[in-house]
């Protein structure tokens, strides 16, 4: 791993998380497996039927409940400040999570994707505590990244970045989406990261669909190609970019044209980060200047999203977010324009919002690429 797990998990986020639990009125936090999870703890934890639960109470010791099966991973995870309680298997977990509490809940914070059998399964065992998202803790916590995060992004966009130099490789005439996708796939891991997260490769009329399911389709010469892929590394941290290609021939001129106002269209939504400018306000740069230029109704999507331990989290750069952008952020900025029909385009940059600007993290050319 290129950056240090102590400076991306650092043990004062389980006080800072309390802290912060005390202060939302909330008892606790209960966090079954998950990016919020792995936030506190640095535990990638497997997610499945058997009972992992961190129980952050707003005061004393934090407990994570695991399998005893999977008691060596948590152990080996680079969080501090918790005791580990195991289960075995045939027992019931759930008194394990009252008695991890320091006395009765009356709110409790629950981790926002928890499934719905534990959700239930909690209210029969806490019934005088009411349930809410915990993302109303973490969220404020999770939005500004540290230098230590802002690294860890940076690595992944360095190694998607690395995938897409590549793209001339397997991106040829006659080989269909899926062909190339299993190629791209591979990149993704032989490049640095732990796990494959997407791969969209659409060509011609299925790049008009933003998440296209990658097919069969065999791509045609001279076809723009929307190539949307990312990961997940080692540290935990995301990539995800999109850049749009042509092989074997000539584009079309009218997916030329309006692939230059595309273009125009993300450089200065980039160029526009900085402190102070609100969410939505972004999202107008790239959307006002589509606009402009008649395609509007085509531009289906908000132009980013914040990026992290997930792929998508806070901040959404999109029409009605009036959250002041801050240093530390981090999110895409992709504006795309798609014809139904005929063909698509999209280019894709993370960006982190420094003290007087904007900083990409991924660094490959934004024109349209001849391959």
């Amino acid at each position: 791993m290129g950056v240090g797990t102590d400076d991306l998990y650092p043990a004062e986020r389980l006080a800072a998380a309390q802290r912060a639990t005390a202060a939302a009125g909330l008892d606790a936090l209960l966090l079954t497996p998950g990016s919020d999870l792995r936030y506190l703890t640095g535990y990638d934890a497997h997610e499945g039927e058997r009972l992992t639960c961190l129980v952050l109470p707003a005061e004393g010791e934090p407990t994570l409940i695991v399998p005893v099966l999977e008691r060596p991973g948590a152990e080996a995870a680079p969080g501090a400040g918790y005791r580990i309680v195991d289960h075995a298997d045939g027992t019931d977990p759930w008194p394990l999570v009252r008695s991890a509490l320091p006395g009765p809940a009356a709110a409790v914070g629950l981790a926002d994707r928890m499934w719905a059998e534990q959700v239930l399964a909690l209210r029969a065992a806490l019934p005088d505590a009411a349930q809410r998202l915990a993302s109303e803790v973490l969220r404020e916590l999770r939005i500004r990244k540290s230098p230590a995060e802002v690294a860890a992004l940076a690595e992944a966009g360095a190694a998607i970045d690395a995938v897409h130099r590549r793209m001339g490789e397997w991106l040829r005439p006659g080989r269909t989406e899926a062909e190339v996708a299993a190629d791209i796939a591979a990149a993704i891991r032989t490049a640095g990261h732990v796990r494959v997260d997407f791969v969209i490769v659409a060509a011609g009329p299925n790049g008009a669909s933003p998440h296209h399911l990658t097919g069969d389709r065999p791509i045609r010469a001279g076809e723009p190609v929307v190539v949307d892929i990312g990961g997940t590394m080692p540290s935990g941290y995301r990539s995800d970019c999109t850049r749009t290609y042509v092989a074997g021939g000539p584009a079309p001129a009218e997916f030329v044209d309006y692939y230059a106002v595309l273009h125009e269209a993300q450089r200065a939504a980039v160029a526009a980060v900085r402190p102070g400018v609100t969410a939505e306000a972004l999202d107008a740069v790239a959307r006002g200047i589509i606009t402009a230029a008649g395609h509007g109704d085509a531009f289906l999507h908000r132009t980013g999203h914040g990026i992290g331990l997930d792929t998508h989290e806070d901040p959404y750069v999109v029409a009605g977010n009036p959250r002041p952008l801050e240093a530390g952020m981090a999110f895409s900025v992709e504006p795309g324009i798609y014809l139904a029909g005929r063909h698509g385009a999209r280019i894709e940059d993370i960006v982190v919002c420094t003290t007087d600007g904007g900083q990409r993290l991924n660094t490959t050319p934004t024109e349209l690429i001849a391959l």
